[in-house]
């Protein structure tokens, strides 16, 4: 089975690590050249550290069965293309429509959105009942969940499709209604804002409210920790879209949060959000 991931980013070249370390051919595709080398090093150092806790892990075979390139052309024949672009729907419309007169009519086109509908995107195609949501979580080699998501078109092939991928893969998956946020970043991204108001206000400081979640709430990992994982900006963008769509207070953007993406604090990825790195 051939695998084609588009976009190389955090996630995307973390989705083609753990399709590669399953057994899986895999494409990943950007339109830069860097972006692709700095996908490929990310790789390579997850792979090493996984060596340590995981044995049975070469890190020269997974990247051999690992193909890097800014020819999006080369995923014509892939029975499954995951999209791992940015998080705008326009710009995801446009790559559903190419891919879509690109692939043979066997291929199954997926996303990996974490805000926006599949149906949007699979609007734009003749092949709706093979259009689905696959939603990995950062980091995606660590992280076990997948959210499956479906829109009314969406076939029951497709779906066990799916399942039955990520099963292979050992993790687990829940079918998730087409509606915006899904499951988890539906829960989380309201806890997410409120910490960050209450960071505004002065109530107490990132440390303490990272502390008061993990020791009162049994969480992992705190709330600002995690937003600075996930990316300022990317959240900021989430909370606007989805504020625009629903109107619901719950989604309300922090003025903190937009001081800070202003300011280039992005989180991990700038080296500077609630934390330093």
């Amino acid at each position: 089975m051939k695998i084609a991931v588009i976009g190389s980013g955090i996630m995307g070249n973390g989705i083609a690590q753990v399709f590669a370390t399953s057994g899986y051919q895999v494409i990943l595709v950007d339109v830069s050249e860097h972006a692709l080398r700095t996908a490929r090093d990310m790789i390579d150092r997850s792979l090493t550290k996984l060596t340590k806790k995981n044995l049975s892990i070469d890190p020269l075979e997974v990247l051999s069965r690992l193909s890097f390139t800014t020819r999006i052309q080369m995923v014509h024949d892939a029975d499954l293309v995951i999209e791992a672009i940015t998080e705008n729907i326009e710009t995801k419309k446009r790559l559903f429509q190419e891919l879509d007169e690109l692939c043979q009519a066997k291929t199954i086109l997926a996303s990996n959105t974490s805000s926006l509908t599949i149906s949007d995107m699979a609007s734009v195609t003749k092949r709706k009942d093979r259009v689905c949501g696959l939603h990995f979580f950062n980091p995606v080699p660590l992280m076990n969940l997948v959210e499956i998501t479906a829109t009314d078109e969406t076939s029951d092939e497709t779906l066990q499709f799916a399942e039955n991928l990520i099963k292979q893969m050992n993790k687990e998956s829940i079918r998730v209604k087409d509606t915006p946020l899904f499951v988890v970043n539906r829960l989380l991204v309201p806890m997410i804002s409120e910490a960050i108001a209450l960071v505004e206000e002065g109530t107490a400081s990132p440390t303490d409210i990272d502390k008061a979640m993990k020791l009162g709430a049994s969480h992992p990992i705190g709330p600002l920790w995690l937003a600075d994982m996930i990316g300022l900006d990317t959240l900021l963008h989430i909370q606007e879209s989805l504020f625009v769509k629903t109107k619901d207070s719950k989604y309300r953007v922090p003025e903190l949060l937009r001081k800070m993406v202003s300011n280039n604090e992005l989180g991990r990825k700038s080296g500077k959000g609630f934390y330093k790195y």
